[in-house]
């Protein structure tokens, strides 16, 4: 059997459009989740959230919880006093209420979505000062005992270096 396939459909518009401004219309009727709009958020994060915005960088979403990182567990503990402050402001450029609590986890490696790293500055390599008197004690110490190989240990530490 073969199907009569019509373009005459119910709601459908006989005039072209520019893809331009078609497109829109299309995003938005795909994008059933709010995707788009929490990219949005995502990349509009520093502005929306000034200083604290370093405190807490976003890592995602779990239904109504907004998943945010903290770089160490004090930051965190006083983040989340900022909780109810960052709900109002997040849902406020949402135009309406889709995150409901403010759940604080340790970034540990992690990427924030907003894609930005904000590493610490490396610490300088500390430079040892080989002690004066350093091999003093390997005729005082026996060999096979934890303290002589710590003592081993520690004078080839400097015979590397």
């Amino acid at each position: 059997m073969a199907y009569r396939r019509t373009t005459d459909r119910p709601g459908r518009r006989r005039k072209t459009q520019r893809v331009g401004e078609a497109l829109p219309t299309l995003l938005r009727g795909l994008d059933r989740a709010g995707g788009r709009d929490l990219v949005r958020l995502w990349r509009a994060w520093d502005e929306l959230l000034g200083d604290v915005a370093g405190m807490a960088r976003p890592l995602g979403h779990r239904g109504g919880r907004l998943v945010l990182a903290a770089d160490d567990p004090i930051v965190m503990q006083e983040a989340q006093f900022l909780g109810p402050m960052i709900l109002e402001r997040v849902n406020g450029f949402l135009g309406k209420e889709v995150f409901d609590k403010v759940v604080f986890e340790l970034l540990n490696g992690r990427v924030p979505l907003d894609g930005e790293i904000r590493p610490e500055a490396p610490e300088p390599p500390r430079k040892l000062k080989k002690p004066e008197k350093l091999g003093s004690l390997n005729g005082k110490l026996d060999p096979d005992s934890p303290v002589g190989r710590c003592y081993r240990a520690y004078q080839r530490m400097f015979d590397d270096s």
